[in-house]
């Protein structure tokens, strides 16, 4: 069983227009609600194409019980940490050329003894511990760093900013930055494939397991010790990007516990994450959706190719 813990939940609204004008009246187009948060959108994803999985994460208000609710129509199984205040709401305004512009709110603060009652959902029996997202005000910057010390050997993470270096620095199996997070990461920019790579190998010598480098329409990397691996998949016509790393890195996971190469772990976390972009909001894709998807993939690209703005 993959689970994941999500500090930071959402309500994920996501409303479509043909063109944002700021300042301007718009008339959607269509609308859609998800539960989310990038934990909560990897157990999605992960349930939706017949893996097991668990979504850990803090609920409150009535919104919160919307969220329980929704996971529960999905089949994800979830355990629920009680927090004060309502759980947040993200809203996301997408045209119709993919592009998309989201408002986040900050989410309520967690309990004191949060990180207790963290490990105490995690089933031990986990294959992979996915800490995912961004930590609300006020939480502990070291909240994911804990977790990795306490699950280490098995604990996976993908947020940003003080606790991803952090995080980082505590030794985790693998890590999900996408290019402008590893960037910040490392302290320097990361133009060419090449320098991702660079950055990758870095964090590797000083204690990560493997990198997968989310590189958005350019495909995405691994990097491990032993194993580089690059995977692009073919074109999609874009409807929303919202949640598309989150089912790269589902992919990742559920194919490494099926005992996949590297190799192949990465080209299915490029295929579901190709194929999420192709739906609308923080829709997760199933099998249907993934089965068009063709990717490329080598474990010798092209060093010196450059990154897409």
């Amino acid at each position: 069983m993959i689970v994941t813990v999500t500090p930071n939940p959402s309500v994920d609204r996501t409303i479509s227009v043909t063109k944002l004008v700021p300042g301007a009246v718009h008339r959607a187009s269509a609308t859609r609600t998800d539960p989310g948060g990038k934990g909560v959108n990897v157990a999605r994803a992960l349930v939706r194409n017949g893996a097991e999985a668990m979504a850990v994460l803090p609920l409150g208000g009535d919104d919160g019980e919307w969220v329980s609710r929704a996971l529960t129509r999905e089949r994800v199984a979830h355990r629920v940490v009680p927090v004060d205040g309502a759980t947040r709401t993200n809203v996301a305004i997408v045209d119709e050329g993919g592009r998309t512009t989201k408002v986040n709110e900050p989410g309520p603060s967690l309990p004191p003894g949060v990180l207790e009652a963290f490990v105490a959902a995690i089933d031990d029996e986990a294959s992979h511990v996915a800490l995912c997202g961004s930590l609300p005000a006020g939480a502990d910057p070291e909240l994911f760093a804990e977790l990795v010390r306490r699950y280490r050997g098995r604990c996976v993470v993908d947020t940003s900013g003080i606790p991803f270096a952090r995080a980082v620095a505590a030794g985790p199996s693998l890590i999900k930055p996408n290019v402008q997070e590893l960037a910040e990461l490392v302290g320097t920019p990361l133009p060419r494939l090449g320098d991702v790579v660079d950055a990758a190998r870095t964090l590797v010598d000083a204690g990560v397991g493997v990198v997968v480098a989310s590189l958005g329409a350019d495909g995405a990397l691994w990097v491990s010790d032993d194993t580089l691996a690059f995977a692009a998949a073919r074109a999609v016509r874009p409807r929303s990007t919202v949640g598309a790393g989150d089912c790269l890195l589902a992919g990742v996971l559920a194919a490494l516990d099926e005992g996949a190469t590297p190799e192949l772990a990465l080209a299915q976390g490029v295929a579901w994450g190709a194929a999420s972009v192709s739906l609308p909001g923080s829709a997760v894709p199933g099998p249907d959706d993934i089965a068009p998807i063709v990717v490329h993939s080598t474990t010798t690209p092209d060093l010196s190719t450059p990154l897409s703005d």
